[in-house]
């Protein structure tokens, strides 16, 4: 008997389901407890390994404060939310961040690099004068302009 293969879309909502929960700060438990399954069930979920039925997807939903229809496709209708994991990864920058984490393989590098982009998010910017200023943008030399990408 072959194998059965997760359906693409359970494998898209799940996957949503997983980038909405990590979003919140929501662990598996969690999430798991607030629906009333085991976090192994919201494992499966997210890996699209099981489906999630209407109710059980409603309640998801409810506990991320989205609608179900987020899990699916985005509204046309209603503005983007400018925090949102998918509005975030539109941004050329933050794409590459991701992409080139995906292209590590060592754990440890992983969360380095992640500590590493929040460290540097959480800085704030030192008062200076303007000559050291100016003296900094001359080393780093000529700003590269960025494309953005906009919905």
């Amino acid at each position: 008997m072959l194998a059965k293969t997760p359906d693409p879309l359970d494998v898209m909502v799940g996957a949503k389901i997983r980038i909405f929960r990590i979003h919140r700060g929501i662990s598996q438990s969690d999430l798991a407890g607030k629906i009333g399954v085991a976090f192994q069930q919201v494992q499966k979920y997210e890996k699209g390994i099981n489906r999630v039925g209407a109710s059980r997807l409603s309640r998801i939903a409810a506990v991320l404060g989205i609608s179900i229809g987020d899990l699916f496709e985005p509204s046309r209708e209603k503005p983007a939310d400018l925090t949102s994991p998918f509005r975030l990864l539109a941004d050329r920058d933050a794409l590459r961040v991701l992409t080139a984490f995906a292209r590590t393989r060592d754990p440890r590098v992983r969360r380095a690099m992640a500590v590493l982009v929040e460290t540097i998010a959480d800085l704030r910017p030192a008062t200076r004068p303007a000559s050291m200023r100016s003296a900094a943008v001359k080393r780093l030399g000529p700003s590269r302009k960025t494309a953005r990408i906009e919905p």
